[in-house]
């Protein structure tokens, strides 16, 4: 459009007929990209992460973080509305995809690279860390493994949120994995209301994230998956084909947060935010600063 309309200038006869095609040259300008987060700290922070290195490159950005769960993000990036986000491989492939949970990282992220290219989607880079479910008790309940929750089953409260419940590779799967049968049905709840209910008793068992800060702040103790029940989560950005439509340099700044993360890292940034009560976005900026210095 903009070369078009550059190219018109030459046949045009005096200055003052300029001005329309300037203004529909303004006008032509590109929409923000729009980067979009699930509802919980982590994906905020990754949604931030992903704005700032793509302002960096010089797009303008349109931030929609906080927007909604797993298949609210997924919808709004098929259908437009969102333009990247992250996810995780595991949720890719069992609650988007309805496939079968694979143990295998690398076959994970094949299958699900191959399947979001056919929607028009382009999946990676992987950002470096798995993010998998954790199964979260108080450090005075007395156990160390999912198995162990055998002991407790007719007594302990589940809590968890709405997408756990229900998600194939949650809840219910869980219990058939390690023949379980809790007498209480879960409570159902804001994911980010679990954490203080479990630290205050009014349930005894949350289904968390391993990266999670509160786990550290709120001292306590994620179960170990020791039936492996849980497929790789690996966490990566999703944006659409045409992402550098928007800005040519978008793919290649998303592409540069490539294997930037570890676990570890992840933890801290989520404690800086849920732990410390730091903004999200100066945690961000720090990172980057961080990064950029070798620290």
């Amino acid at each position: 459009m903009k070369k078009l309309l550059l190219r018109l200038l030459a046949f045009i006869p005096h200055p003052s007929a300029l001005i329309p095609l300037l203004a529909l040259i303004a006008c032509a300008k590109q929409p923000p990209i729009v980067v979009g987060s699930k509802n919980f700290t982590e994906s905020v922070i990754l949604g931030e992460m992903l704005a700032q290195k793509l302002e960096s490159a010089g797009c303008t950005v349109d931030r929609r973080l906080n927007l909604g769960g797993t298949l609210v993000c997924d919808a709004a990036i098929a259908s437009g509305s969102l333009d990247s986000y992250v996810e995780y491989s595991g949720t890719a492939l069992t609650a988007i995809l309805h496939h079968p949970a694979i143990k295998d990282r690398a076959a994970v992220d094949r299958e699900v690279s191959a399947a979001y290219a056919k929607r028009n989607l382009h999946w990676g880079p992987n950002l470096g860390f798995n993010d998998t479910f954790a199964m979260i008790v108080r450090r005075d309940a007395g156990l160390r493994t999912i198995s162990d929750l055998k002991r407790v089953e007719s007594t302990f409260q589940p809590g968890f949120g709405y997408e756990f419940a229900e998600r194939p590779d949650g809840w219910n799967g869980l219990l058939k994995h390690y023949g379980l049968h809790f007498a209480k049905d879960p409570k159902t709840m804001d994911l980010g209301l679990t954490y203080k209910a479990l630290a205050t008793g009014q349930v005894d068992l949350i289904a968390g994230n391993s990266t999670d800060g509160l786990i550290q702040s709120l001292n306590l103790l994620p179960l170990e998956d020791d039936r492996h029940y849980f497929p790789p989560y690996d966490a990566a950005v999703v944006s659409r084909a045409d992402i550098d439509q928007r800005c040519s340099g978008a793919s290649a700044a998303l592409q540069s947060l490539a294997g930037s993360i570890d676990d570890a890292t992840m933890r801290s940034l989520n404690y800086e935010v849920d732990g410390k009560k730091r903004d999200a976005a100066e945690v961000v900026r720090e990172f980057f600063r961080n990064r950029k210095n070798g620290r």
